[in-house]
């Protein structure tokens, strides 16, 4: 990875009636990662898809795959997951009870882990495991669903992790998602973000994907 900053592209905005050829302006137009949003319909308010629909996405980029696990029990479904070709396995600190013990399972199944808090969910939730992760993942929109409007409130706690992680001198990735747009995207960049996850700014940009792209790619610095 050469980029400073990295922008993924959320394909639950994209259209699946051509969910291939999306991915794949995506990766021409200088996407870094696919964010992939795996919803079960109990941890949040939706439902999208599971693995066997990860592996068709890697069939179609050969860029990382960074599954967001927005569901109970995520440590059942792990290894499938590793399996269909996740690059990234990022679950959330209100789903697992043994946090420690799940980034561990991550890392052993080749995949970079990834710990993701809720706009609610103090920081000091996330602390005891920030040595394992590869990736810190902030929501600025509570969970669920696109098109939602960015949580201004959600940047103290972006600078506030970016603190902790510069202290124990870690190179994860600090991720934001929700509302990401390059008007937004400038402000979590100041406060440390330096990954950046977006649907409706690039899938829905007037001038298509790409243009959606540049405009991200032009706004972090």
């Amino acid at each position: 990875m050469t980029n400073k900053y990295i922008i993924a592209p959320s394909i639950v905005s994209a259209d699946y009636l051509r969910l291939a050829d999306d991915i794949r302006t995506c990766e021409a137009s200088g996407a870094d990662w696919i964010h992939c949003d795996v919803m079960d319909g109990h941890f949040v308010p939706n439902l999208t898809f599971g693995p066997f629909l990860v592996e068709t996405y890697k069939r179609a980029s050969k860029l990382p795959l960074d599954v967001h696990l927005m569901i109970e029990q995520p440590e059942r479904y792990l290894e499938a997951f590793a399996k269909a070709g996740a690059s990234h396995l990022t679950v959330h600190v209100e789903t697992c009870p043994h946090i420690h013990r799940t980034m561990q399972q991550i890392k052993s199944l080749g995949c970079l882990a990834g710990v993701t808090l809720n706009p609610g969910t103090p920081v000091s939730m996330i602390e005891p495991v920030l040595h394992l992760a590869d990736i810190v993942l902030v929501m600025s929109v509570n969970p669920g669903f696109s098109y939602q409007t960015f949580l201004p409130e959600t940047v103290s706690k972006v600078a506030e992790i970016r603190k902790k992680l510069d202290e124990i001198k870690s190179s994860a990735w600090l991720e934001v998602d929700g509302g990401i747009s390059s008007e937004t995207l400038p402000i979590m960049e100041k406060a440390g973000a330096n990954a950046f996850v977006s649907a409706n700014a690039i899938f829905n940009h007037p001038q298509g994907i790409a243009a959606g792209i540049k405009a991200l790619r032009e706004a972090a610095s």
